[in-house]
C-alpha cells in the first residue's frame, strides 16, 4: 500500500511538473516547435494518464518501480554515460513509468532514456540524463574505472547542433531547456574534484593527477577549471585517448624529461628525479626472463584459479593507474616532425655513460655526423669534447689516456678551445667533487703544455678558480691554489698583475677577498720579493680606499699562506701596512691590525724587532676605538706580547690587562673570543706573574665567563676551556679547581660537561699535588654526581673520572667502594650506553685498584663481567672483554677470579662475532693468557683456538691482524709449533691474498718464538707441491722469517739456498721477486758473519733480473742488490757493474747506471781502492802511487 501511495503521488508530481512546464515556457527557450501542443491536448493527455493510474491501482497492477526485479533488469543497462557511445545509445525503446526523482522531463518521448534504479545513484531532485536526449545517465561511484570513448563514436551533447542524436533514423527530438534540467552546483565542485556524486573519486594530484581524460563531444557541464590548456589537440585523429595527453605515465614517476627541461632543474630537483627514477626502475616488476633467470630449473607459472575475480575495492581503483606497458598505450604515431626531432640520450661508439645535466655540455656528440666534412676547428672540438667526457664520466684506464692524450696534444689544440670546453663545465652547479678535482687536474697538465700562450685566458681562468680559494672544502682551497700557482709561472707576474688589477678596488667585497687571496698564492709561486712594490703601491693608494684595503689584505693572506717564509721580508710587509692603523678608513684600520696578527702569528717567537714602528699605534688604538676595531686591535697586541722580552711582555700585560677585563662584560661573541684568546697569550709568557694574575684576572674573569651560555656555543666552550688551563698552568691546579668543583653539581649538563673536561686538562698537565683533602672529596662528589646524571653519553665524563682518579692514585682508595658500587649498578642498567660506560671505567680505573691494593674488588668485578660476556649489544661486549684484560693485567692469572681455565672456553666462542671492537679486545684478552698462563688451559682447547683465529687473519683492521699473528706465536710457545704450524700450512692454499699474507707473518712469529729449525724442514718441504700460492706462501714465509731472526739466519743460510736458487731461476715473476726478497733480508742479517761464498753463489742467480721491466720486481731485484752490497762488500758489486756501464745499448747502460749509483750513494769512501787501472798514456797520468803503495 505504501508502494502504491508512493508511486501515485510520483505521477501526480510530474504530470503537474510538466503542466507547469508547458504554461511557463516561452519561444526563447528551445524553438518554435515546441508550441506544437497547446493546453487543451496537454488537458487531454493529463486525464487519460490519470485514469489509467487508477484503474491500475484498483486491479493491483501497480507496482513500486524500485522493486528488485527491475533492478536486476536495468543492471544489464546500466553505464557510465562516458562509456556510452551514440551507436549504442537504444532508440525506440518505450519508457515506464518511473518516480519523479527519475523521471527526466519530456517522459516518453526522451529516446534512449534508460531509468537508474537505486536511490543512492543521484543526487535526490537532481535529474540526470535530461540535459541531452540520448544520453546514458550515471552509475553508482564505485563501479568500474571507465574506459575511454573513440572519438568517432562521440555521444553528443551541447556541443552537438541542434542536439541531434545520430543513429535514430533522423527523428529529431528537441525539448527546451530548464533550470531544473541542469545540475545544481554545489559548494564541493572545487578544481580537481567531479561534480556529482555519480563520478569516480579522484586523489588531489595538483596538475598531475590521474583524472578523465576529457573526451572531445561529451555532454559533460565544462567548467574553466577543467578546460585544458590552449594546446588541446581536439579530436582530429580517432585516438584512445585524444586532446590532453594522459597522464598515466608521469603518475608512475616515469616521465621521461627532455634535455631542455633538465637544463633548467636546480641540483636539488635533478637529485630528486635521479632517485625516483632509481627506485621506479628497481620496483618495476620482474618480467617473465628475469623470473626464469632467478629460479632454478622445475619451477612453472601457476595458472590463477577458475572463476578468480580481482578484489576491486575503491582504495584499488583510486590506486588504479593507465598501464604504460603492454596492451593499448594511448600512442599514435604522429607524422614525423623533423624540426622537433629528439636526439639520443647517449653518445654512439666507445664513450662512457652520459649523465642528464651534462648534456647542455655535449650535445654535440649525440648528434651522429661524418666528421671527415666538419672544418677544422669543429674536429678539434668534437675530440676535446670526447676526451673531457672521457676524463670526466669513464672509467680510471679510460681517463688516465684521455688525460695523457688531451696533456699530450694540449699545444696543437690550442688554449681558446680547451678553456671554452673546460671552463663552463668547471661553473657546472651540478658538478660532484670527484669530477671538479678530475677537471683541475687536466687545466693543471694543460697549463704546464701550454705555458704562455695561456695568457690570453687568464681571466677567464681566474673568474672560475677564485671562488674556489673560499671554498668550504679545504681539499677545494688546495686545489684552486694549485691551479693559480702554475697559471702564475706559465703567464707571469706581469700578466696576472694587469688581470687581477682591476678587482683591486672592486666595489664587491666578495670579489675584493678572492682577489687577495689569489695575489698570496701569486706571491707564494713567483716569491714575495717580486710583489712587493706592486703591494707598496696598492697600499698607499689615494684614490680608492677599496684599493688600500685589499692591499693590505693580501699582505695579510701571504702570512697566513707562507707561514714563517716571511720572515726574511717581515720588516718590509711591516713597513707597507703600518700606515694603514691611522687611515681615516674604519674597515682599512681593522685589516691594518688583523694583518699585524697575522704577520706576529706566522712569524712566532722572533721578528719583535720588526714589529717597533707599530707598537705606537696599536698601543693609541685599543684606547680610541670602540666594536670591531678595537677587537682587531687587541688581536694584534696579543699576538705581539709573546714574542716580547720577559720584561716589556710583563709591561704591555699589565696595560693591555686593564682593557681586557673592561671587555670582560663585552656582549659580542667575536670580542668574547679575541678576549680570551688575548689572556691565554698574555698569561702564557714569562714575565707575568702568578700572584698578579690571582689577584687581578681571576675574579673578573670567572665572574664573567664562567656561564651557561658559554657552555652552549662550541667555538667559546673550547677557547674557555684552553685559557682556563693556560690560567691553571700560571696560578697552580688548586686555585682554578677550588673555584670551578662545585659546578660539577649544576643543573646544566653542558655547562658541567665544560667543567669536568678543564678539571680533566689541569689534572692531566698539573697532577693533583696541591689538592687537599677537602677539596679532594668535593671532586670525587662531584665527579660521581656528574658521571651519574648524564643523559647524552659521551667521553667528557668517562675521560675525565679515569684521569682525576689515576691523578689521585692512592688517595682514591677510600672512595672505592662507592665508585665500585656506581659501577656494579650501572652495569645493570637497561641502557647499553651505560653498561658500556661502565665497563669502560673498570678499565680506567683497573690500575689504581692494583695501586691500593683492592685485589679482592677486583677479583668480584672479575666474576661480575664475566657473568655479562653473554652482553648482545657489540659495543659494550667490547668495553667488557676490555675491562676483563685490564683486571687480568694487573692482578695476574694465578688470582684472577673467575679462573683462566673458566674464562677462555667462554672467549673461543667470542672470537666468531666480527664485530671489531669485540675481535681486537678479545684476541688481546686470548693473546694475554696465551702469553702468561697458557699451562692453565689444555692443547686441544689453544688448537680449537688457532682455527678459529685463522679466520680473524681476514679482518678488515690492522691492529686485529697484528693481534692474531702475535696470539699465533705465543701458542705455538705454549703447545710446540708442530700442530700451529700444520694449521697455519694448510692456510696457505687459500685463494684470498690478504690470508695467505697474514699466514706467512704467523709462520714466521712462530719460527722467530720456537728457533727456526722447528719450522724450516716442514716449510722447505711444503716448496714441493707444485701449487703457485704454496711456493709462494713459503718464499714470503721465509722473507718474514729472515726478516725477523736477523744474525740467526747465519745457521740456516746454507739449507735454503738451493730452494732460492730453485726460485730465482722460476718462470714465474712473483717467485723471482719474492726470493729476491728473502736474498735481501737473508744478506742484512748474516753481514760480517762469513757466509760470503753463498751469497756470492746467490747473486749469480739474483744479476740476471736487473733488467726487468715490473715496478714490484725490479725494487725487490734492486733491494736485494743493495743487502748484497752491504754483506759481499762493494768492490765486488763494482766488478759485476763495471762490464754494463758503457755497453753499446743505452737500455743496458741505464740500468747499469742506476745500480752503480745505488753502490756510489752506499758505499762512495770504499769504492775508491776498487776502480780499475787504467794505465798511462801520452797524454795523461792515471797511476795513483801513494795508494798502491799503501794498499
Amino acid at each position: 500500500m505504501l508502494g502504491l501511495r508512493l508511486t501515485w503521488l510520483t505521477v501526480s508530481h510530474f504530470v503537474g511538473a510538466l503542466s507547469h512546464r508547458g504554461q511557463n515556457a516561452g519561444p526563447q527557450d528551445a524553438g518554435q516547435d515546441v508550441h506544437g501542443c497547446n493546453e487543451g491536448a496537454a488537458s487531454v493527455q493529463r486525464g487519460e494518464i490519470r485514469l489509467q493510474m487508477l484503474e491500475k491501482a484498483k486491479s493491483g497492477e501497480l507496482k513500486a518501480v524500485n522493486g528488485s526485479a527491475a533492478s536486476q533488469a536495468a543492471a544489464a543497462k546500466r553505464k557510465r554515460r562516458w562509456d556510452q557511445t551514440a551507436d549504442h545509445t537504444p532508440s525506440n525503446t518505450t519508457p515506464r513509468k518511473v518516480s519523479s526523482w527519475d523521471q527526466a522531463d519530456g517522459g516518453s518521448d526522451t529516446p534512449g532514456h534508460t531509468p537508474s534504479n537505486s536511490r543512492w545513484d543521484e543526487t535526490p531532485g537532481r535529474a540526470k540524463g535530461s540535459e541531452t536526449p540520448g544520453a546514458t545517465p550515471s552509475t553508482r561511484m564505485w563501479e568500474p574505472t571507465p574506459s575511454h570513448t573513440p572519438a568517432g563514436a562521440a555521444t553528443p551533447g551541447r556541443d552537438t547542433p541542434g542536439h541531434a542524436t545520430p543513429g535514430h533514423g533522423g527523428a529529431t527530438s528537441s525539448v527546451r531547456k530548464n533550470r531544473w534540467d541542469e545540475t545544481p552546483k554545489t559548494e564541493r565542485e572545487t578544481p580537481g574534484h567531479g561534480s556529482g556524486w555519480a563520478e569516480t573519486p579522484r586523489t588531489d594530484r595538483g596538475d598531475e593527477s590521474v583524472g578523465e581524460t576529457p573526451t572531445p563531444g561529451a555532454s559533460k557541464r565544462k567548467s574553466r577549471w577543467d578546460e585544458t590548456p590552449a594546446s588541446q589537440m581536439g579530436s582530429s585523429t580517432p585516438l584512445l585517448t585524444p586532446g590532453k595527453t594522459p597522464l598515466g605515465t608521469p603518475a608512475m614517476n616515469m616521465a621521461t624529461p627532455t634535455p631542455g627541461h633538465l637544463m633548467s632543474m636546480t641540483p636539488e630537483q635533478l637529485q630528486a628525479w635521479r632517485w625516483e627514477r632509481e627506485i621506479d626502475e628497481r620496483n618495476r616488476p620482474l618480467t617473465d626472463e628475469e623470473l626464469d633467470a632467478m629460479f632454478p630449473e622445475g619451477y612453472k607459472v601457476l595458472p590463477p584459479p577458475a572463476g578468480y575475480v580481482p578484489i576491486r575495492t575503491p582504495a584499488r581503483k583510486l590506486a588504479a593507474t593507465p598501464t604504460p606497458i603492454g596492451g593499448m598505450t594511448g600512442f599514435h604515431m604522429q607524422t614525423e616532425d623533423r624540426s622537433m626531432k629528439q636526439v639520443n640520450d647517449q653518445p654512439s661508439g666507445n664513450l662512457p655513460f652520459l649523465k642528464p645535466d651534462d648534456i647542455q655540455y655535449f650535445d654535440k656528440l649525440l648528434v651522429e655526423v661524418d666528421e671527415s666534412t666538419l672544418s677544422p676547428e669543429e674536429q678539434k672540438e668534437r675530440k676535446i669534447m670526447k676526451l673531457l667526457l672521457k676524463i670526466k664520466n669513464g672509467t680510471p684506464p679510460m681517463r688516465k689516456a684521455a688525460l695523457r692524450q688531451i696533456t699530450d696534444k694540449a699545444r696543437e689544440f690550442g688554449a681558446g678551445p680547451l678553456f671554452n670546453q673546460i671552463l663552463p663545465l668547471l661553473m657546472s652547479p651540478t658538478l660532484e667533487d670527484q669530477e671538479r678535482h678530475l677537471l683541475v687536474k687536466v687545466i693543471d697538465r694543460i697549463l704546464y703544455k701550454l705555458d704562455d700562450l695561456v695568457r690570453p685566458y687568464v681571466h677567464k681562468i681566474l673568474v672560475v678558480i677564485e671562488p674556489l680559494l673560499i671554498d668550504e672544502d679545504y681539499y677545494a682551497r688546495v686545489e684552486g691554489r694549485e691551479i693559480i700557482s702554475n697559471l702564475a709561472k706559465a703567464a707571469g707576474l706581469a700578466t696576472m698583475i694587469s688581470t687581477m688589477r682591476p678587482d683591486i678596488d672592486n666595489m664587491d667585497e666578495y670579489v675584493r677577498n678572492t682577489t687577495a687571496r689569489a695575489f698570496a698564492v701569486v706571491a707564494s709561486a713567483l716569491g714575495i720579493p717580486s710583489l712587493l712594490p706592486f703591494l707598496k703601491a696598492v697600499c698607499k693608494s689615494k684614490k680608492s680606499w677599496q684599493a688600500r684595503h685589499t692591499g693590505i689584505k693580501i699582505v695579510q693572506q701571504i702570512a697566513i699562506l707562507m707561514g714563517c717564509a716571511i720572515l726574511p721580508h717581515l720588516r718590509s710587509l711591516v713597513e707597507i701596512i703600518e700606515h694603514g692603523l691611522v687611515d681615516e678608513q674604519q674597515k682599512v684600520r681593522t685589516i691594518s691590525a688583523l694583518a699585524i696578527a697575522a704577520l706576529a702569528e706566522a712569524a712566532t717567537p722572533y721578528g719583535i724587532e720588526s714589529f717597533d714602528s707599530v707598537l705606537k699605534p696599536l698601543w693609541k688604538g685599543i684606547r680610541q676605538h670602540r666594536g670591531k676595531g678595537l677587537a682587531a686591535f687587541l688581536k694584534a697586541i696579543g699576538y705581539l706580547i709573546p714574542l716580547m722580552d720577559a720584561e716589556y711582555a710583563n709591561y704591555y700585560t699589565r696595560e693591555v690587562m686593564l682593557i681586557l677585563i673592561r671587555e670582560f662584560q663585552s656582549p659580542d661573541e667575536e670580542m668574547k673570543k679575541i678576549v680570551l684568546k688575548v689572556v691565554k697569550q698574555c698569561c702564557g709568557t714569562d714575565g707575568v706573574e702568578a700572584n698578579y694574575i690571582k689577584t687581578e684576572i681571576l675574579p673578573p674573569f670567572f665572574k664573567h665567563f664562567w656561564q651557561h651560555r658559554m657552555a652552549l656555543d662550541r667555538r667559546n666552550y673550547r677557547q674557555l676551556v684552553d685559557t682556563t688551563v693556560e690560567l691553571a698552568n700560571k696560578v697552580g691546579a688548586a686555585e682554578i679547581i677550588s673555584r670551578i668543583v662545585d659546578d660539577l653539581k649544576d643543573e646544566a649538563e653542558q655547562y658541567r660537561k665544560m667543567v669536568m673536561e678543564t678539571i680533566e686538562k689541569i689534572m692531566g698537565n698539573l697532577g693533583a699535588a696541591d689538592i687537599d683533602h677537602k677539596l679532594e672529596e668535593q671532586l670525587i662528589d662531584g665527579i660521581l654526581y656528574a658521571f651519574q646524571e648524564q643523559t647524552t653519553e659521551d667521553s667528557v665524563m668517562l675521560n675525565g673520572f679515569g684521569t682525576v682518579v689515576n691523578a689521585l692514585g692512592k688517595r682514591v682508595k677510600p672512595y672505592l667502594p662507592q665508585i665500585c658500587g656506581t659501577v656494579l649498578w650501572r652495569l645493570n642498567n637497561k641502557s647499553a650506553k651505560v653498561r658500556q660506560q661502565a665497563a669502560d671505567l673498570i678499565s680506567r680505573t683497573a690500575v689504581v685498584m692494583k695501586t691500593c691494593q683492592e685485589e679482592k674488588l677486583m677479583g668480584h668485578l672479575g666474576v661480575v663481567l664475566y657473568e655479562y660476556l653473554g652482553e648482545e649489544y657489540p659495543e659494550v661486549l667490547g668495553s667488557i672483554l676490555g675491562a676483563l684484560k685490564a683486571i687480568v693485567n694487573v692482578i695476574g692469572m694465578h688470582k684472577m677470579t673467575p679462573p683462566i681455565k673458566d674464562l677462555l672456553p667462554r672467549l673461543t666462542p667470542i672470537l666468531k662475532n666480527r664485530h671489531e671492537k669485540v675481535q681486537e679486545n678479545c684476541i688481546d684478552l686470548v693473546g694475554r693468557i696465551a702469553d702468561r698462563g697458557a699451562e692453565y688451559v689444555s692443547a686441544r682447547e689453544w688448537m680449537r683456538i688457532c682455527f678459529e683465529l685463522l679466520e680473524l687473519l681476514k679482518a678488515h683492521k690492522k691492529a686485529i691482524r697484528r693481534a692474531t699473528v702475535n696470539t699465533f706465536g705465543y701458542i705455538a710457545k705454549a703447545i710446540g709449533p708442530h700442530d700451529v704450524l700444520a694449521t697455519l700450512l694448510n692456510n696457505l692454499k687459500v685463494q684470498e691474498r690478504q690470508n695467505r699474507v697474514c699466514t706467512t707473518v704467523a709462520i714466521a712469529i712462530v719460527a722467530e718464538t720456537c728457533s727456526p729449525f722447528t719450522v724450516l724442514p716442514a716449510l722447505m718441504n711444503e716448496y714441493r707441491v707444485p701449487e703457485l700460492n704454496v711456493q709462494n706462501g713459503v718464499l714470503k714465509s721465509l722473507s718474514f722469517l729472515f726478516e725477523y731472526i736477523g744474525e740467526m739466519g747465519k745457521d740456516y743460510i746454507y739449507a735454503v739456498t738451493p730452494l732460492l736458487e730453485d726460485a730465482l731461476m722460476d718462470r714465474d715473476l712473483v717467485h723471482r721477486q719474492t726470493a729476491s726478497a728473502v736474498v735481501q733480508h737473508m744478506s742484512l742479517g748474516v753481514y760480517g758473519f762469513g757466509c760470503e761464498d753463498s751469497l756470492n753463489h746467490l747473486l749469480n742467480y739474483v744479476w740476471p733480473n736487473v733488467f726487468e721491466t715490473s715496478p714490484h720486481v725490479i725494487q725487490a731485484v734492486m733491494g736485494a742488490l743493495e743487502g748484497l752490497r752491504v754483506a759481499i762488500g762493494p768492490c765486488r758489486m763494482l766488478q759485476y757493474c763495471l762490464q754494463g756501464l758503457f755497453h753499446p745499448a743505452r737500455k743496458v747502460r741505464d740500468v747499469y747506471w742506476k745500480i752503480y749509483n745505488s753502490i756510489y750513494i752506499g758505499s762512495q769512501d770504499a769504492l775508491i781502492a776498487h776502480y780499475p787501472l787504467v794505465y798511462n798514456d801520452e797524454k795523461n797520468s792515471y797511476v795513483r802511487y801513494e795508494l798502491e803503495y799503501f794498499l
